[in-house]
């Protein structure tokens, strides 16, 4: 019998909220990281698209981060395409809100105005593209020296881009 979330670590809050969504059965790149990524272990994951990747890092993430402080996140996430960053923040939020914290995404071609406000009020997990977040660190919109948990999505893809 495969193991179930539970089984491989997962918090009992969030296995209820994946079960909620229907999800109860961990894909194989779920089954391989999780253990270790739970125990705040380094893990490096390779699977095709479709293959529950966000959700092999995003329940670490919600089991593992902290509230942060204004400007001051306590996880990040990078990826390549502000389509990502949308996508992988729509997911963590589903995982984060049983748990009580907080994610924000922060790429370019759209106005910093929010993206600020949402700095200056504190966000938990950040998931931002390389670029606009080094406009935001340069600008001193976000300091990144109290992060304990950095993913990085799509790693090959960035590395590509340059």
């Amino acid at each position: 019998m495969p193991p179930t979330f539970a089984d491989l670590g997962v918090p009992d809050p969030l296995v209820r909220a994946l079960a909620g969504r229907g999800i109860t059965d961990p894909f194989p790149i779920q089954v391989a990281t999780l253990p270790d990524a739970l125990a705040g272990r380094d893990v490096c994951g390779r699977a095709p698209t479709g293959s529950g990747k966000t959700l092999a890092f995003g329940l670490p993430l919600a089991a593992r981060v902290t509230n942060a402080a204004p400007k001051r996140p306590k996880a990040l996430v990078l990826v390549p395409t502000r389509e990502l960053a949308a996508q992988v923040r729509d997911e963590l939020e589903d995982l984060l809100a049983p748990v009580g914290r907080t994610v924000h995404a922060f790429y370019g071609g759209v106005g910093f105005v929010p993206q600020l406000a949402a700095l200056r009020a504190g966000v938990d997990v950040v998931v931002a593209c390389p670029g606009r977040l080094a406009d935001l660190v340069q600008r001193g919109a976000v300091r990144l020296d109290r992060v304990d948990i950095v993913v990085l999505d799509e790693a090959d893809r960035m590395a590509d881009m340059g």
